[in-house]
Protein backbone atom coordinates (compact mmCIF):
# COMPACT_ATOMS: atom_id res chain seq x y z
CA UNK A 1 0.00 0.00 0.00
CA UNK A 2 1.52 3.28 -0.63
CA UNK A 3 1.72 6.69 1.34
CA UNK A 4 -1.26 9.10 1.06
CA UNK A 5 -0.08 12.53 0.85
CA UNK A 6 -2.55 15.03 1.46
CA UNK A 7 -2.21 19.04 1.51
CA UNK A 8 -3.29 22.09 -0.58
CA UNK A 9 -2.45 23.97 -4.05
CA UNK A 10 -0.81 26.98 -1.95
CA UNK A 11 0.37 28.08 0.94
CA UNK A 12 0.67 31.95 -0.01
CA UNK A 13 -2.71 32.40 -1.02
CA UNK A 14 -3.56 35.71 0.13
CA UNK A 15 -7.32 34.70 1.02
CA UNK A 16 -5.48 31.97 3.18
CA UNK A 17 -3.26 34.74 4.64
CA UNK A 18 -5.77 36.49 5.88
CA UNK A 19 -7.50 33.73 7.29
CA UNK A 20 -6.35 33.86 10.54
CA UNK A 21 -5.57 30.19 9.96
CA UNK A 22 -1.44 31.29 10.76
CA UNK A 23 -0.70 32.13 14.01
CA UNK A 24 0.40 35.25 14.79
CA UNK A 25 4.24 35.07 14.90
CA UNK A 26 4.33 32.99 11.65
CA UNK A 27 2.89 35.49 9.17
CA UNK A 28 6.18 35.98 7.56
CA UNK A 29 7.49 33.84 4.64
CA UNK A 30 9.43 31.55 6.60
CA UNK A 31 6.69 31.28 9.33
CA UNK A 32 4.00 30.48 6.76
CA UNK A 33 5.98 27.93 5.44
CA UNK A 34 7.25 26.44 8.48
CA UNK A 35 3.74 25.97 10.17
CA UNK A 36 2.50 24.67 7.02
CA UNK A 37 5.04 22.23 6.95
CA UNK A 38 4.61 21.10 10.31
CA UNK A 39 0.90 19.91 9.28
CA UNK A 40 0.94 18.68 5.93
CA UNK A 41 3.64 16.63 3.92
CA UNK A 42 3.12 18.20 0.78
CA UNK A 43 2.22 21.55 -0.91
CA UNK A 44 1.46 22.35 -4.69
CA UNK A 45 3.79 25.78 -5.68
CA UNK A 46 1.49 27.37 -7.89
CA UNK A 47 3.51 30.70 -8.08
CA UNK A 48 5.64 29.36 -10.82
CA UNK A 49 3.23 28.80 -13.17
CA UNK A 50 2.75 32.95 -13.34
CA UNK A 51 6.18 33.48 -12.87
CA UNK A 52 9.90 31.39 -13.39
CA UNK A 53 10.90 29.72 -10.52
CA UNK A 54 13.83 31.29 -8.88
CA UNK A 55 16.72 28.95 -7.43
CA UNK A 56 17.73 30.87 -4.41
CA UNK A 57 13.89 30.71 -3.52
CA UNK A 58 14.00 26.62 -4.12
CA UNK A 59 16.89 26.36 -1.72
CA UNK A 60 14.94 28.08 1.07
CA UNK A 61 11.99 26.10 0.83
CA UNK A 62 13.93 22.84 0.95
CA UNK A 63 16.15 24.71 4.23
CA UNK A 64 12.88 25.38 5.83
CA UNK A 65 11.00 22.34 5.39
CA UNK A 66 11.64 18.79 7.33
CA UNK A 67 12.81 15.49 6.00
CA UNK A 68 10.30 13.58 3.74
CA UNK A 69 8.19 16.64 3.07
CA UNK A 70 8.07 17.51 -1.00
CA UNK A 71 7.10 20.11 -3.49
CA UNK A 72 4.92 19.99 -6.26
CA UNK A 73 5.84 22.47 -8.68
CA UNK A 74 2.99 23.91 -11.14
CA UNK A 75 4.96 24.38 -14.51
CA UNK A 76 5.34 28.12 -15.77
CA UNK A 77 2.58 29.07 -17.99
CA UNK A 78 4.20 29.20 -21.39
CA UNK A 79 5.31 25.72 -20.85
CA UNK A 80 2.48 24.34 -21.12
CA UNK A 81 0.88 26.29 -23.88
CA UNK A 82 -0.85 29.19 -21.48
CA UNK A 83 -0.35 32.63 -22.06
CA UNK A 84 2.11 34.46 -19.93
CA UNK A 85 1.26 37.86 -18.21
CA UNK A 86 2.82 40.93 -19.46
CA UNK A 87 6.31 41.68 -17.06
CA UNK A 88 7.10 37.90 -15.66
CA UNK A 89 9.75 37.54 -18.27
CA UNK A 90 13.32 38.56 -17.03
CA UNK A 91 15.62 40.54 -19.53
CA UNK A 92 12.91 41.82 -22.01
CA UNK A 93 12.74 38.06 -23.19
CA UNK A 94 9.56 38.24 -25.59
CA UNK A 95 6.83 35.93 -24.27
CA UNK A 96 6.51 34.22 -27.95
CA UNK A 97 6.70 30.95 -26.98
CA UNK A 98 6.75 29.70 -30.59
CA UNK A 99 10.23 31.26 -31.17
CA UNK A 100 12.41 28.08 -30.62
CA UNK A 101 15.44 30.47 -29.04
CA UNK A 102 13.18 31.99 -26.54
CA UNK A 103 11.41 28.43 -25.27
CA UNK A 104 14.77 26.77 -24.60
CA UNK A 105 16.01 29.34 -22.46
CA UNK A 106 12.41 29.28 -20.21
CA UNK A 107 13.17 25.50 -20.34
CA UNK A 108 17.16 26.41 -19.14
CA UNK A 109 15.47 28.78 -16.51
CA UNK A 110 12.91 26.37 -15.36
CA UNK A 111 15.11 23.74 -14.67
CA UNK A 112 17.56 26.20 -12.92
CA UNK A 113 14.84 27.40 -10.51
CA UNK A 114 13.47 24.07 -9.04
CA UNK A 115 17.30 22.45 -9.20
CA UNK A 116 17.28 23.00 -5.46
CA UNK A 117 14.26 20.39 -4.82
CA UNK A 118 15.23 18.09 -7.00
CA UNK A 119 18.88 18.09 -5.76
CA UNK A 120 17.12 17.76 -2.27
CA UNK A 121 14.77 15.34 -2.94
CA UNK A 122 11.89 17.75 -2.02
CA UNK A 123 10.56 17.60 -5.90
CA UNK A 124 7.45 15.84 -5.59
CA UNK A 125 6.03 16.45 -9.24
CA UNK A 126 6.23 18.84 -11.82
CA UNK A 127 2.66 19.42 -12.66
CA UNK A 128 1.83 20.05 -16.54
CA UNK A 129 -1.74 21.66 -16.47
CA UNK A 130 -2.28 21.91 -20.38
CA UNK A 131 -5.06 23.96 -21.11
CA UNK A 132 -8.85 23.23 -22.54
CA UNK A 133 -8.19 24.29 -26.14
CA UNK A 134 -5.79 21.36 -26.51
CA UNK A 135 -7.54 18.22 -27.79
CA UNK A 136 -6.44 14.70 -28.33
CA UNK A 137 -5.23 13.63 -31.37
CA UNK A 138 -1.76 14.23 -33.61
CA UNK A 139 -0.76 17.76 -32.28
CA UNK A 140 -1.75 16.29 -28.52
CA UNK A 141 0.79 13.65 -28.73
CA UNK A 142 3.26 15.80 -30.40
CA UNK A 143 3.12 18.34 -27.00
CA UNK A 144 3.29 15.56 -24.52
CA UNK A 145 6.19 13.84 -26.41
CA UNK A 146 8.22 17.14 -26.91
CA UNK A 147 7.11 17.78 -22.76
CA UNK A 148 8.84 14.14 -21.95
CA UNK A 149 11.69 15.07 -23.58
CA UNK A 150 12.50 18.24 -21.92
CA UNK A 151 11.83 16.25 -18.88
CA UNK A 152 13.33 13.22 -18.99
CA UNK A 153 13.92 11.90 -15.07
CA UNK A 154 11.57 14.32 -13.73
CA UNK A 155 8.81 13.23 -11.92
CA UNK A 156 5.79 14.40 -14.31
CA UNK A 157 1.75 14.82 -13.52
CA UNK A 158 0.11 15.74 -16.11
CA UNK A 159 -3.78 17.45 -15.60
CA UNK A 160 -5.65 17.59 -19.16
CA UNK A 161 -8.78 20.53 -19.34
CA UNK A 162 -10.49 19.61 -22.20
CA UNK A 163 -13.07 16.68 -21.12
CA UNK A 164 -12.21 14.66 -24.06
CA UNK A 165 -9.12 13.12 -22.94
CA UNK A 166 -11.24 11.06 -20.14
CA UNK A 167 -13.94 10.08 -22.28
CA UNK A 168 -15.15 6.37 -22.12
CA UNK A 169 -14.07 5.74 -25.49
CA UNK A 170 -10.59 7.87 -25.52
CA UNK A 171 -9.81 7.40 -21.85
CA UNK A 172 -7.39 4.06 -22.62
CA UNK A 173 -5.38 5.59 -25.48
CA UNK A 174 -4.73 8.73 -22.96
CA UNK A 175 -3.71 6.50 -20.02
CA UNK A 176 -1.78 4.58 -22.10
CA UNK A 177 0.02 7.59 -23.82
CA UNK A 178 1.00 8.84 -20.39
CA UNK A 179 2.34 5.25 -19.58
CA UNK A 180 4.64 5.45 -22.39
CA UNK A 181 6.16 8.68 -21.24
CA UNK A 182 5.67 7.53 -17.48
CA UNK A 183 3.55 10.87 -16.71
CA UNK A 184 1.44 10.84 -13.61
CA UNK A 185 -2.27 11.33 -14.44
CA UNK A 186 -3.74 13.65 -12.58
CA UNK A 187 -7.21 12.37 -11.24
CA UNK A 188 -9.78 15.74 -10.38
CA UNK A 189 -12.71 16.24 -8.23
CA UNK A 190 -14.79 19.06 -9.36
CA UNK A 191 -18.46 20.09 -10.39
CA UNK A 192 -19.89 17.76 -13.25
CA UNK A 193 -22.68 18.48 -15.70
CA UNK A 194 -20.86 21.83 -17.36
CA UNK A 195 -19.54 21.67 -20.77
CA UNK A 196 -16.29 21.94 -19.22
CA UNK A 197 -16.44 18.94 -16.55
CA UNK A 198 -13.64 16.45 -16.57
CA UNK A 199 -15.08 13.04 -16.18
CA UNK A 200 -14.68 11.44 -12.55
CA UNK A 201 -11.72 9.37 -13.45
CA UNK A 202 -8.96 8.14 -11.51
CA UNK A 203 -6.37 6.27 -13.68
CA UNK A 204 -2.97 4.90 -12.14
CA UNK A 205 -0.24 5.29 -15.32
CA UNK A 206 2.80 4.85 -13.59
CA UNK A 207 3.70 2.90 -10.49
CA UNK A 208 5.29 5.85 -8.89
CA UNK A 209 2.70 8.56 -8.58
CA UNK A 210 -0.82 9.11 -8.46
CA UNK A 211 -2.24 12.70 -7.97
CA UNK A 212 -5.81 14.01 -7.16
CA UNK A 213 -6.51 17.22 -7.21
CA UNK A 214 -9.92 18.98 -5.69
CA UNK A 215 -11.03 22.10 -7.52
CA UNK A 216 -14.06 22.06 -5.37
CA UNK A 217 -17.96 21.81 -6.83
CA UNK A 218 -18.89 25.10 -7.40
CA UNK A 219 -21.89 25.96 -10.36
CA UNK A 220 -19.76 29.24 -11.15
CA UNK A 221 -17.08 27.14 -13.10
CA UNK A 222 -15.76 28.56 -16.07
CA UNK A 223 -17.40 31.82 -15.28
CA UNK A 224 -17.08 34.56 -12.32
CA UNK A 225 -14.11 35.54 -10.85
CA UNK A 226 -11.70 33.22 -9.54
CA UNK A 227 -13.28 33.45 -6.06
CA UNK A 228 -16.18 32.37 -7.51
CA UNK A 229 -14.96 29.43 -9.19
CA UNK A 230 -13.34 27.94 -6.20
CA UNK A 231 -15.25 28.96 -3.21
CA UNK A 232 -16.39 25.70 -1.88
CA UNK A 233 -16.68 24.28 0.99
CA UNK A 234 -16.17 19.82 0.95
CA UNK A 235 -18.59 18.24 3.42
CA UNK A 236 -17.51 15.17 5.52
CA UNK A 237 -19.38 13.00 3.75
CA UNK A 238 -18.30 13.95 0.05
CA UNK A 239 -14.61 13.62 1.12
CA UNK A 240 -15.77 10.05 2.81
CA UNK A 241 -16.96 9.25 -0.97
CA UNK A 242 -13.00 9.36 -1.70
CA UNK A 243 -11.74 7.17 0.86
CA UNK A 244 -12.35 3.58 -1.31
CA UNK A 245 -11.10 5.76 -4.55
CA UNK A 246 -7.65 6.99 -2.62
CA UNK A 247 -6.85 3.43 -1.25
CA UNK A 248 -7.39 1.79 -4.34
CA UNK A 249 -4.80 4.48 -6.29
CA UNK A 250 -2.84 3.40 -3.37
CA UNK A 251 -2.73 0.00 -4.00
CA UNK A 252 -1.43 0.89 -7.38
CA UNK A 253 1.14 3.32 -6.71
CA UNK A 254 3.98 4.07 -4.48
CA UNK A 255 2.66 7.90 -3.43
CA UNK A 256 -0.58 9.22 -3.77
CA UNK A 257 -0.64 13.25 -3.68
CA UNK A 258 -4.15 14.77 -2.56
CA UNK A 259 -4.08 18.37 -3.34
CA UNK A 260 -6.80 20.73 -2.36
CA UNK A 261 -7.60 24.02 -4.81
CA UNK A 262 -10.74 25.74 -3.24
CA UNK A 263 -8.09 28.20 -2.39
CA UNK A 264 -10.55 30.41 -1.16
CA UNK A 265 -10.17 31.38 2.55
CA UNK A 266 -8.87 28.72 4.60
CA UNK A 267 -11.30 26.00 2.94
CA UNK A 268 -8.69 24.59 1.14
CA UNK A 269 -6.16 23.63 4.53
CA UNK A 270 -9.61 22.72 6.69
CA UNK A 271 -10.89 20.15 3.96
CA UNK A 272 -6.89 18.69 3.81
CA UNK A 273 -7.18 18.56 7.70
CA UNK A 274 -10.29 16.98 7.44
CA UNK A 275 -9.25 14.24 5.05
CA UNK A 276 -6.34 13.87 6.62
CA UNK A 277 -8.54 12.84 9.76
CA UNK A 278 -10.40 10.45 7.84
CA UNK A 279 -7.85 8.54 6.63
CA UNK A 280 -6.09 8.33 10.24
CA UNK A 281 -9.69 6.95 11.15
CA UNK A 282 -10.05 4.33 8.70
CA UNK A 283 -7.16 2.67 9.42
CA UNK A 284 -7.26 2.95 13.19
CA UNK A 285 -10.74 0.88 12.48
CA UNK A 286 -9.02 -1.41 9.81
CA UNK A 287 -8.12 -5.12 11.01
CA UNK A 288 -4.11 -4.89 11.75
CA UNK A 289 -2.38 -6.08 8.33
CA UNK A 290 0.47 -8.68 8.21
CA UNK A 291 2.89 -6.36 8.19
CA UNK A 292 3.10 -2.79 9.78
CA UNK A 293 1.06 -0.17 7.27
CA UNK A 294 3.35 3.12 6.57
CA UNK A 295 1.12 6.30 7.89
CA UNK A 296 -0.83 8.54 5.16
CA UNK A 297 1.15 11.56 6.27
CA UNK A 298 5.13 11.12 7.43
CA UNK A 299 4.96 13.98 10.19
Amino acid sequence: MGDILVGTCSWTDPALVRSGWYPKGQRDAEGRLRHYAGRFPVVEVDASYYALPQERISRMWAERTPDGFVFDVKAFSLLTGHPARNGVLPDGMSADAQDSGVLDELWARFTEGIGPLRRAGRLGSVLFQFPPWLRPGSRGEQILSQTARRTAGWPIAVEFRHPDWWRPEQAELTSALLAEHGMAAVAVDMVQGLPSSMPPVTPVTTSRLAVVRFHGRSTAWGRGSKEDRFRYTYSDGELAEWLPRLRALAERAERVHVLFNNCCGDASVRAAEQLTHLIRQEVSTCPAPSRSPRPPHPQ
